[in-house]
């Protein structure tokens, strides 16, 4: 079901953008350009797309309001550190690393060497 709505919410995304840049504007926004003497006093017209406009924001923001109720009834009654396999209830396992079953070897830069006449940069011998 949550695939279902994410889906329909894609896809009213994309339609939403389309519309959006389909409509002419007026020169109004965040009051720059247009002019047109008291155009800000008159009323206009609801036009076809301000119509579809209105329509399709109104189904994006109860498609997203439906997978927020969908995500805290998934997400109840767990935490990230449950997720993440965290080796201890102080979160960190014997050797002081932060989720014991974390595995960081490829990402740690190697160790120093004690060598003070060691190359800073290995040597392409």
């Amino acid at each position: 079901m949550e695939n279902v709505i994410l889906i329909i919410h894609l896809l009213l995304a994309l339609a939403l953008i389309g519309v959006v840049l389909l409509q002419r504007s007026e020169g109004g926004g965040l009051g720059m350009g247009g002019g047109g003497g008291g155009a800000m006093s008159q009323r206009s017209s609801a036009t076809a797309l301000g119509k579809v406009t209105w329509l399709l924001a109104i189904a994006f923001i109860c498609t997203s309001i439906t997978m927020t109720i969908f995500a805290a009834q998934n997400a109840s009654g767990t935490s990230i550190m449950d997720r993440l396999g965290a080796g201890s209830a102080s979160g960190t396992s014997g050797d002081g690393a932060p989720g014991g079953d974390l595995d960081l070897d490829g990402l740690l830069p190697p160790p120093a060497t004690t060598d003070p006449d060691a190359p800073l940069v290995p040597r392409a011998d």
